[in-house]
């Protein structure tokens, strides 16, 4: 039995153009991502003598109550390009770079036109911050979508009847093992105590992926007068929205306080678990998930990583994580760990061949619960 290859589509509501897609995540492998690719099938009889665009866009959101003017939240276009497909500008061959497109212009005919972009290197990833039960229609997220519409130029004012708006996301995996076995320690002087209090704190490597348990190592060497209490250990997650506001959210998103205790001239240690997982975190505002587009959860957005020479603020979102441990020594002390929370890298995926089969599926736009995205379900706010 022949492999099947899943195919999304997007059809307009007066049937004038419809956009064909074999995947809605696109990888960035930190030396290249993944170019977005796929055929638009028109009818020139809806179509009325009007040409066909395509339009790829990245836009940062930000739709805070108190930002908001006249109802209209702050938006920027970090990438933007439109490309004509109908009337043809160039030939089909040069505008065909895979063999799912191959396949879906022999099947549908001669009204497919194939389309093809390629990120700059310098954008986000897909990023979105989740919103309170109470924030009806309010956003905050890093977006892609791609885009085809009809009109006689591509700067008139977009015909909703007339147009597909398909959400994509721009994701990144771990990259290759690291060898890095993060540690932290540091010594705690105290007022009338002649000798200090030292804690370590240690993870047995630097990447960890979403799901996995993370184990936690502290050392405490009580050499001081104080007793210590109320140990607690906690994954705090680092939200900066460093585009418009540099706001900085820290959340802890996972956490075991405890009863231990460090006597004045004794000494801990002790290995701690914890479980950073979205679903114990349902419906916190300002948590940050991965761009989800699935009616279903996603998870805790994955660490950022940033390129060198690639400005912070053009990232929009930048997520980062710590282990953080606290304990009472007449004040509160601290000590941090950072590590990185992402995707593994998947297995290499197969090879579309002739013949193998197509299976087409509604592609529909993921919703955050309690976001109100108004009459278009495909996208959250007018072109």
């Amino acid at each position: 039995m022949s492999p099947k290859h899943v195919v999304f589509k997007k059809v307009s509501r007066d049937k004038s153009v419809a956009v064909y897609m074999a995947k809605r995540d696109f990888v960035d492998h930190c030396d290249f991502v993944d170019p977005v690719d796929g055929v638009v099938v028109i009818d020139p009889q809806q179509l009325r003598g009007r040409k066909v665009y395509v339009m790829l866009s990245c836009t940062f959101r930000y739709g805070r109550q108190d930002m908001d003017v006249m109802g209209v939240a702050f938006r920027r276009d970090l990438f933007l390009v439109t490309r004509q497909v109908y009337p043809e500008l160039q030939d089909k061959d040069k505008l065909t770079h895979t063999k799912i497109q191959q396949k879906l212009l022999r099947k549908m005919g001669d009204n497919a036109f194939p389309f093809f972009f390629e990120f700059q290197d310098n954008l986000p990833c897909s990023v979105a911050l989740q919103p309170g039960p109470s924030d009806m229609g309010k956003k905050c997220a890093v977006e892609f979508e791609v885009k085809a519409f009809c009109g006689e130029n591509q700067d008139e004012k977009l015909d909703k009847q007339s147009s597909v708006r398909l959400s994509i996301r721009k994701i990144q995996f771990s990259p290759d093992d690291s060898n890095v076995v993060p540690v932290a320690e540091t010594t705690f002087e105290f007022l009338m105590s002649e000798k200090p209090l030292h804690v370590k704190l240690s993870l047995p490597k630097e990447i960890f992926y979403h799901g996995e348990p993370i184990p936690v190592s502290i050392e405490i060497t009580n050499s001081s007068s104080r007793n210590i209490k109320d140990i607690s250990v906690s994954v705090e997650q680092v939200t900066n929205v460093v585009l418009y506001s540099n706001d900085k959210y820290v959340k802890s998103v996972a956490k075991e306080e405890t009863n231990d205790c460090v006597p004045a001239g004794t000494s801990l240690k002790k290995d701690y678990t914890l479980h950073p997982l979205l679903a114990n975190n349902k419906e916190r505002r300002g948590i940050a998930l991965d761009g989800r587009l699935k009616h279903e959860d996603t998870n805790l957005a994955s660490s950022s990583i940033v390129k060198q020479e690639v400005l912070k603020e053009v990232q929009g979102i930048l997520v980062s994580y710590k282990v953080v441990v606290r304990m009472i020594a007449s004040a509160e002390v601290s000590l941090e760990l950072p590590f990185r929370l992402m995707h593994p890298k998947p297995e290499p995926g197969t090879h579309l061949h002739e013949s193998d089969d197509m299976v087409f599926e509604e592609f529909k736009r993921a919703y955050l619960k309690g976001v109100v995205y108004g009459d278009d379900d495909e996208s959250p706010t007018e072109a």
